[in-house]
């Protein structure tokens, strides 16, 4: 069911064009002119998202959003404020009223667009949308709907952008399973737009494919040199695109990357006293995708702070009232916002002006009469800068989180000294081994990509070349190099989930286990399984990572039993030793108890690969992920009679829910 948007605006353009916009994106949009008309829609029924202007003929639409947020039935809603960004109060008012984001007039109507569904995956946890977002780039309307509704026809959700630019920013708001680009775009081309993926943090794991109407030989190459993981002709039929496609999404285990994408739409905070310069400052940046929130001195500017983070500051040095180097003096003195990006702005061109803002904390200085490209370059490369501070941050708080908890945990079983430094030593190096396997597997990939695609252009160029005995020997290839992609794919899913910063929610492990059983349901639609989740248990944790618990689980029911006559699983909630455990269980071939110490080892396989194929790394993933959580996992089987998995998290009585079937 699509997500429904109220838009609030007494803007016959405004309402058309926000409409317009959120229905292309699958939405289904309301919109309506006065409060009084948003109170009767909203007695209809509760939205998603409220986009909501702040002045009404009838009356503040921050007014109404007070009301909304003490109410019950729209207090969950996705509410986002639409005024002019001059009234700097307004701003403010409104976010402290509880808005979850101020968009100023003038709007990018994508940005809107793009920042609801964001706010909407933050607040579920996800996206109550199981199927995969294929990100189509492609500049040719009549191709671009072809595609399209070839890709909705198959099950997928399909966001489109027709530029290389726009492509990059709707990857990073959306964050989509797979990316289908076309090499010839206005702007940056195809190629140049997988390169920057594959150097983004949070990207570089999405398979992409990329399109040609050329009938250049090399294409192929340079694509796959670029990283793409296939290459399609546009005269191919488009069940061959779908055929590629799914093939890329099946080689691409694992969840996206949390950390945040350096291509994604970033918010500038511009001060300054002057109209007209700011205007001028807003227009340009605004061009280049960025968010522009304005302040007309240095007092508003610390009430906008107080209120919205931002990534970046441009500040006038010579302001009446609060100046630019004491707002500048008082921003980095406040260890909230103290490490933004802050540059300074002044018409003076002396040095000891430079010298005056870069003493007062600032991280740059830039002369107002200089050119904009070199103030927006200035822009980019600070934003830059730190994004890449906060990555090695996050890194080494994870890296000194695992420290101290490994010296509690020795502290806690009492061990002595000697033995204790055996223990550090031994958890150093198994930090560097993960860290050098991480680094391995991903440095793996990119050759391992041309292998495949390398033997796959022997195969389909050179076939006639090639005999019998050839063309098998490069098959053979291709599946090793496979088999290799999906041992390193979970070498790298195990290192991230002992990185990943935990970010705890409420979350419903039986909705999450229907979801893993409809995606194999998709994946297999000739496989007959009977498969009832019996109850629920709703705890807090990481949903990304306890999806990957299920994923996990559920997937090795559903392979176990593939050679049993009405194939069963069960997912239930149940009492342990351990308190409430959801538990999966199955009638597949189960597993000898004898060998159960090996069960949670990397690499440790209980049955033979031409039987059941794995890389024996999944249940090892499980145990470390649910550890994590301060939980437990165990197993019970006989050979033959299935297999029981029992998870059990340390959650408190007020955490525990009992879900209706």
């Amino acid at each position: 069911m699509n997500d429904t948007v109220l838009i609030v605006d007494d803007s016959l353009t405004v309402r058309m064009d926000l409409h317009d916009a959120f229905e292309a994106a699958g939405f289904h949009p309301h919109a309506c002119a006065t409060l009084a008309a948003a109170r009767e829609a909203l007695v209809q029924g509760a939205s998603d998202v409220i986009v909501l202007d702040v002045v009404l003929p009838d009356g503040d639409g921050i007014e109404l959003l007070k009301e909304l947020r003490a109410g019950e039935a729209a207090a969950d809603a996705v509410v986002l404020l639409l005024s002019s960004e001059a009234e700097v109060k307004d701003r403010v008012r409104g976010l402290r009223t509880g808005a979850d984001e101020y968009v100023g007039k003038p709007y990018d109507v994508g940005y809107v667009v793009a920042k609801a569904r964001e706010l909407l995956r933050a607040q579920r946890g996800g996206d109550a949308d199981a199927r995969p977002v294929v990100l189509v780039v492609e500049d040719s309307p009549m191709y671009r709907e072809t595609l399209g509704k070839a890709l909705e026809a198959a099950g997928y959700r399909v966001r489109m952008a027709v530029s290389g630019e726009e492509g990059l920013r709707a990857a990073a708001a959306a964050r989509p399973a797979a990316i289908i680009v076309d090499d010839v775009l206005p702007g940056i081309d195809g190629t140049t737009v997988i390169r920057r993926l594959r150097l983004d943090a949070a990207l570089r794991g999405v398979p992409c494919l990329l399109l040609t109407g050329a009938e250049d030989r090399d294409a192929e190459l340079r694509a796959l040199d670029a990283g793409a993981d296939a290459f399609v002709r546009k005269e191919e039929d488009i069940e061959v695109i779908l055929a590629r496609l799914g093939a890329a999404l099946r080689s691409a285990k694992g969840s996206l990357d949390e950390a945040a994408s350096l291509l994604g739409p970033k918010k500038v905070l511009a001060v300054d006293d002057s109209p007209t310069h700011l205007a001028e400052l807003a227009a340009t940046l605004r061009d280049d995708g960025y968010d522009v929130v304005l302040a007309r001195s240095g007092e508003e500017a610390l009430d906008l702070l107080a209120v919205q983070a931002v990534d970046c500051i441009l500040l006038d040095l010579l302001m009446p009232g609060l100046g630019g180097r004491e707002t500048c003096r008082r921003i980095k003195s406040a260890p909230i916002v103290r490490d933004i990006p802050l540059i300074m702005l002044t018409a003076l061109d002396d040095r000891s002006a430079m010298l005056d803002g870069l003493s007062a904390g600032a991280d740059d200085y830039i002369q107002k009469a200089g050119e904009f490209e070199v103030l927006k370059a200035r822009v980019r490369a600070q934003i830059r800068r730190k994004h890449f501070e906060d990555e090695n941050r996050r890194i080494r708080e994870e890296l000194l989180r695992e420290r101290l908890e490994a010296a509690q945990a020795r502290a806690a079983r009492n061990l002595a000294e000697t033995r204790a430094l055996l223990v550090e030593e031994l958890e150093r190096k198994n930090r560097e081994l993960e860290a050098f396997s991480y680094s391995v597997a991903h440095d793996l990939r990119g050759p391992l990509r041309s292998i495949d695609g390398l033997s796959y252009v022997l195969l389909e160029q050179y076939a006639d070349k090639l005999d019998g005995k050839g063309g098998d020997y490069l098959n053979r290839v291709r599946a090793s190099a496979k088999r290799m992609a999906e041992l390193i794919d979970d070498l790298l899913e195990l290192s991230r989930v002992s990185a990943t910063e935990l970010r705890h929610h409420r979350v419903d492990l039986a909705k999450i286990a229907q979801n893993v059983v409809m995606d194999l349901r998709h994946r297999e639609p000739g496989r007959v399984v009977d498969v009832r989740i019996q109850g629920g248990l709703t705890v807090m944790g990481d949903t990304g990572l306890l999806k990957i618990v299920l994923e996990n689980l559920i997937g090795n029911a559903w392979k176990f039993t593939g050679k049993t006559e009405a194939a069963r699983i069960e997912c239930d909630v149940v009492d342990s030793p351990h308190g409430k455990a959801f538990v999966v269980r199955d009638n597949g071939v189960g597993f000898d108890m004898d060998y159960s110490d090996k069960l949670f080892g990397v690499f440790q396989r209980m049955h033979a690969q031409e039987d059941f194929p794995g890389t024996g790394i999944g249940l090892a993933t499980v145990q470390r992920i649910v550890e994590r959580h301060g939980g437990k996992v165990w197993a019970e089987s006989r050979v033959g009679e299935g297999a029981r998995f029992y998870v059990a998290l340390q959650v408190s009585s007020t955490q525990v829910a009992r879900v209706a079937e």
